[in-house]
């Protein structure tokens, strides 16, 4: 079989010419529109990245942000809480200590009512149990009660003895000024020369006596010099009477409070 060398030769040429013009006009421009396209895909992944990783940065940034405002709020709200409770207590503290203030000031308006009504009663007891041992003596005895006070009084003073008289004898020798003899009513002239008998009698002296009346003595006479006291008042059992009552009560509050 013979062969066309210059058939073969023009199909060669053909070939070349054919690959050139496909290298030239064919895969040139793909090869470029492929490399420019992967340059920009390149690209958009480089700018996808960096926006990714700027996402990243500003997430984090918001992260820290968040967890910032997080802690200022506790701390916020710790300090708020911990003012609330220093002020629930200072207003608690003020209000006890006022609540305290006012239970002082009530109990001492009720002392101070519990002592003028006992001073009241008493008082009021002393002036009854005065008129009705008035009237009793009166209405029993034939006796005015003036006078059986008179009585008692001047047997007081010579009932006197030993130490006692010598003290008091010694007091109304040392007077300079009247001896004052006190009396829960006006003694009349026989009274007073009774009494100023007794006493130049009994203490072999003779001094002057200034007689007073005193509704303060309730039933009672007294006679006082050189802060020498003598004397006997229906006051004086009461006080008596009204301190055993008092300890009777505080013996009952006791054993109350024992048990």
């Amino acid at each position: 079989m013979l062969i066309d060398w210059f058939t073969v030769g023009a199909q060669a040429i053909n070939f070349l010419v054919l690959v050139w013009l496909l290298k030239r006009f064919l895969y040139r421009p793909i090869l470029d529109a492929i490399d420019a396209r992967e340059q920009r895909i390149s690209a958009e992944l480089a700018d996808a990245d960096a926006k990714r990783a700027e996402a990243r940065q500003e997430r984090e940034t918001f992260q820290q942000k968040n967890e910032e405002f997080d802690r200022q709020r506790a701390a916020l709200l710790a300090e708020a809480t911990d003012a609330a409770k220093a002020e629930r207590q200072r207003l608690l503290d003020e209000a006890r200590q006022a609540a305290d203030a006012l239970r002082a000031k009530r109990q001492d308006a009720l002392r101070q009512e519990a002592d003028q009504l006992n001073q009241a009663l008493s008082k009021r007891t002393r002036r009854e149990v005065f008129a009705i041992a008035r009237k009793t003596l009166t209405d029993l005895a034939g006796v005015s009660l003036d006078e059986r006070l008179v009585e008692v009084f001047i047997e007081r003073l010579r009932a006197m003895e030993g130490e006692a008289h010598a003290v008091f004898a010694e007091a109304l020798k040392a007077a300079t000024e009247p001896v004052r003899v006190r009396s829960a009513f006006e003694l009349h002239a026989v009274q007073r020369a009774m009494i100023q008998a007794a006493l130049n009698s009994d203490f072999a002296t003779e001094v002057p006596v200034q007689f007073d009346a005193g509704p303060d003595l309730v039933g009672g006479i007294e006679l006082t010099v050189h802060g020498q006291r003598i004397g006997w008042s229906i006051a004086d059992y009461l006080r008596s009477l009204e301190q055993g009552v008092g300890e009777l009560l505080n013996g009952q509050s006791g054993v109350a409070k024992s048990e």
